[in-house]
């Protein structure tokens, strides 16, 4: 569970999040530590940052498989799938990451900021 808004919402274009996810890109929020509530079961999987070797730890759901959250780097935020909201009204990604492994069919929003 969480609350309050967002402090970024964010598409990443990396090779691990195209793996990880099964698509072309990873869309994530990230929340305050202090507004999430994690119950229940996950498992956890441990990779490494491509630009830094930051450790990051990806936790699935054991019964479905599907990324319910990750943290990592910045300790004090916890990473949610924009799907794990399953609302076609989530805001749209402030932050495209990693666009020079962008798929060049993809198109963003005007006012996305462009990182890589």
């Amino acid at each position: 569970m969480v609350t309050g808004e967002p402090v970024r919402v964010s598409i990443c274009h990396c090779l691990a999040c195209q793996r990880r996810t099964g698509s072309s890109y990873g869309y994530q929020s990230r929340f305050p530590l202090q507004n999430v509530t994690i119950t229940g079961r996950s498992t956890e999987f441990i990779r490494y940052s491509d630009e830094d070797g930051e450790i990051r730890r990806f936790h699935f759901c054991p019964d479905c498989g599907a990324t319910v959250f990750h943290t990592g780097g910045e300790s004090e935020y916890v990473v949610i799938p924009v799907g794990a909201f399953a609302d076609p009204a989530f805001p749209p990604p402030q932050v495209s990451v990693w666009e020079e492994r962008k798929h060049s069919w993809l198109q963003l929003p005007d006012d996305t900021e462009h990182i890589h």
